[in-house]
């Protein structure tokens, strides 16, 4: 993701996190780990705080719209992210 820039960069103090909607160019769809790594190390935050929410690119082109929620804390992202069954811990 070397070409990247940030469209739009906003607070949410409700739910305390960060949303950011990011353009960058590539030649193939950027991995959503990747986009988690890259985004920890520029707004120097865990991972596990980094919610990836889309990876849209568009059509004839290799412009990849990204969208990312960067939480305060993992108890913050626990409590807002709605869960998965793949996600969820198993029932014991």
């Amino acid at each position: 993701m070397e070409n990247f820039k940030i469209i739009s960069h906003g607070e949410n103090l409700l739910f305390g996190r960060k949303e950011i909607l990011a353009e960058t160019e590539s030649n193939s769809v950027p991995k959503k780990s990747d986009v988690e790594k890259f985004f920890s190390e520029k707004f120097s935050s865990p991972v596990e705080n980094v919610a990836v929410k889309k990876i849209a690119g568009k059509f004839g082109t290799k412009v990849f719209q990204i969208g990312v929620f960067i939480y305060d804390s993992k108890d913050n992202k626990d409590h807002v992210e709605i869960k998965t069954k793949s996600k969820a811990a198993p029932a014991a």
